[in-house]
């Protein structure tokens, strides 16, 4: 997928513009932000705003998060540990302590694989 981003209001303008009249191309849209197709034509489209409107377009290539291949199971059973909890406003750290449950240094220095 192809993520473009409009930061000025010409740019966002331009965007619904597009939006509108390709919505085949268009996965979704949320506002100044939009997810088109990874096709010739969606990048077409996309280029043609950053060719416009320049540096208040920028375009980057997503690929949908898939939790059961970029997350570890213990991050996973620890997600719905935690979703599951007696105290709704316990922190996860003080919840984790003492568990088998990762912490949140263990988990904030562990970078997901790429897509």
């Amino acid at each position: 997928m192809l993520l473009v981003i409009a930061y000025s209001r010409e740019a966002r303008q331009s965007l619904r513009n597009v939006c509108r009249s390709h919505d085949e191309s268009v996965i979704r849209r949320f506002g100044r932000v939009a997810l088109f197709e990874a096709t010739e034509f969606g990048a077409f489209q996309a280029l043609r705003l950053r060719e416009k409107h320049g540096e208040a377009i920028q375009l980057e290539q997503t690929v949908p998060f898939n939790e059961f291949e970029s997350v570890r199971p213990d991050v996973r059973e620890a997600v719905a540990a935690y979703e599951d909890r007696e105290t709704p406003f316990l922190p996860y750290e003080q919840f984790q302590t003492g568990s088998d449950l990762p912490s949140p240094t263990e988990m904030k220095e562990r970078d997901l694989p790429s897509g």
